[in-house]
């Protein structure tokens, strides 16, 4: 990346201004979320300061503005991921509701007793729990991918699991730990081979890849705002028009019907089914923003600087003495986690921050896959198109301090 596009997309992010105890904030949490360009923050705010209007409902200049702002980002977001039909966008308020949304909509018409379900080892628990449930309620079985000691996913333990008991497959496009880059497409291949829908977790994936739902053929594919350098609160649910029209409502309520009488509702047709209540319409506009920002910048430009960052790091951290990072197969995403000698992983999260670095510590929301590690945690550094290469050196000097500080 040059560095005139670098410092015009840092100059965009307000957040970076700051200073944390007094010294510059180096935010390397960008897998938890990611700051916002001033384009969302200002496409938020001009929303309830004009239009400030619900979507749908109402004759009037301004909701009438505001619906055509809704869906022209629903078009927006299909073409971003290149879906068929913008009524194959869902909106919802996060990854971890589109889960929770296929897995209850999904099992209510798709799974019985005995029926098998598919994730791995490596899923964030809202790609856990839901299905947990589904399980218990059914009497279905959940069977796990394992990988190996690089962070690879097994396909063969996958193939050899799979059958004609399976009736979905549940899996992250990037794992949030170790920034692994799983191989989504064999895997739907393969579990198209038995007609098993795929749903894939991209919260990770949305933000460093370029995502063609179309090519990739996955039945589902969700992802959150605010991994993506939108607001928090919303996010996207694709799914192929042929599961979603077999699937019941998640939710009821207004919207998402058609007619009500005290005798019977139907329901709404396609993406309102599953849109019940007033949605976060200043959220979405702030998703097409952010989305739009990414565009203009360049997704190339954008993703092959993620690379640099992140074989620069990896270079760097793993020349210190005393440091094992995990997750080491070569294809991954801007993620590193990694653990000191003899220094709990909290205890190092607090200094890096009084020396004005943000990282994330602990299991981060994956439990099992550290347990399957046989650690407690890791310190994890994630990195952005805002990041830099002498932010990378801070931190390993920061690093070093924090090992001398145990010393």
């Amino acid at each position: 990346m040059k560095e005139s596009t670098l410092n015009k997309i840092r100059s965009d992010f307000p957040a970076l201004n700051q200073k944390i105890n007094e010294r510059p904030l180096i935010y390397f949490d960008n897998a938890a979320t990611t700051l916002k360009p001033e384009a969302v923050t200002d496409s938020i705010v001009s929303y309830y300061n004009s239009i400030n209007s619900n979507v749908h409902r109402g004759v009037h200049f301004l909701s009438q503005e505001a619906t055509d702002a809704f869906e022209n980002a629903r078009i927006s977001i299909q073409r971003f991921i290149n879906a068929a039909h913008s009524r194959e966008i869902i909106f919802t308020k996060g990854t971890t509701e589109s889960i929770n949304l296929v897995a209850y909509s999904f099992s209510k018409n798709f799974i019985n007793e005995g029926d098998e379900i598919i994730i791995s080892v490596m899923e964030h628990h809202a790609n856990i729990v839901p299905w947990q449930m589904v399980c218990e309620e059914k009497g279905a079985k959940l069977k796990i991918i394992p990988m190996d000691e690089t962070g690879n996913l097994i396909i063969k333990d996958f193939e050899n699991l799979i059958c004609k008991k399976t009736k979905i497959v549940s899996v992250s496009h990037i794992s949030n730990v170790l920034g692994i880059i799983n191989p989504v497409k064999k895997i739907i291949e393969i579990s198209h081979k038995y007609n098993i829908p795929v749903m894939i977790d991209g919260a990770q994936g949305i933000v460093h890849k370029k995502i063609d739902v179309t090519e990739l053929d996955c039945d589902f594919y969700c992802f959150s705002g605010h991994k993506v350098y939108g607001p928090m609160g919303v996010g996207v649910l694709y799914g192929k028009e042929k599961w979603l029209e077999k699937m019941p409502p998640y939710q009821t309520g207004g919207e998402m019907i058609k007619n009500v009488t005290f005798k019977k509702t139907t329901f709404n047709e396609l993406p309102f089914k599953f849109e019940a209540g007033t949605p976060n319409v200043g959220g979405v506009i702030g998703l097409q923003a952010a989305l739009n920002y990414l565009s203009a910048t360049g997704l190339d430009i954008i993703y092959d600087y993620e690379e640099v960052l992140l074989k620069y790091a990896t270079k760097k951290l793993s020349s210190i003495e005393g440091l094992k990072i995990y997750g080491t197969a070569s294809n991954k995403s801007g993620v590193i986690s990694f653990l000191l000698d003899g220094i709990h992983q909290y205890d190092a999260g607090t200094i890096l921050d009084k020396l004005g670095i943000a990282v994330r510590t602990g299991s981060h929301c994956a439990q099992p896959l550290i347990d399957s590690l046989g650690i407690q945690g890791t310190i994890r550094a994630s990195f952005a198109m805002y990041n830099t290469k002498d932010e990378i050196d801070k931190f390993a000097e920061a690093i070093l301090t924090v090992q001398e500080m145990f010393g």
